[in-house]
């Protein structure tokens, strides 16, 4: 069902449930490309989870700044993502650092995870 030429950022591509995020977490690789800590399990379909903890930035419009900066990462590097996966991206600095930065770091996050597939 997802588009992968499409530029946007539909619910479908979205992770939700309490049982599916628990599997990935349960189940799920680990690797941390700084600022981000990734959790990654294959699927069947893509599905982002995007965090930004409230221990580490107790202003609720910080973590929506994070928030924000990371979807539009992703919305715009998804299409260099060769298979399909559940992944968590959480943020782990406890600055807030630019969208450059973010940017950079999903960047690297889909190249390690299609280096991951090929080996």
């Amino acid at each position: 069902m997802s588009d992968t030429l499409s530029n946007n950022f539909p619910k479908y591509e979205r992770l939700c449930g309490q049982l599916r995020i628990a599997d990935l977490y349960k189940r799920g690789k680990r690797l941390a490309v700084w600022p981000l800590r990734v959790t990654y399990l294959p699927a069947d379909d893509t599905q982002v989870l995007i965090w930004a903890p409230k221990s580490l930035f107790k202003h609720a419009v910080d973590r929506n700044r994070l928030r924000r900066q990371m979807r539009e990462a992703w919305r715009l590097n998804k299409h260099n993502l060769n298979n399909h996966y559940l992944i968590a991206l959480n943020y782990m600095d406890k600055t807030l650092l630019g969208y450059s930065v973010i940017e950079k770091a999903i960047a690297k996050t889909i190249i390690k995870l299609n280096e991951e597939t090929n080996s």
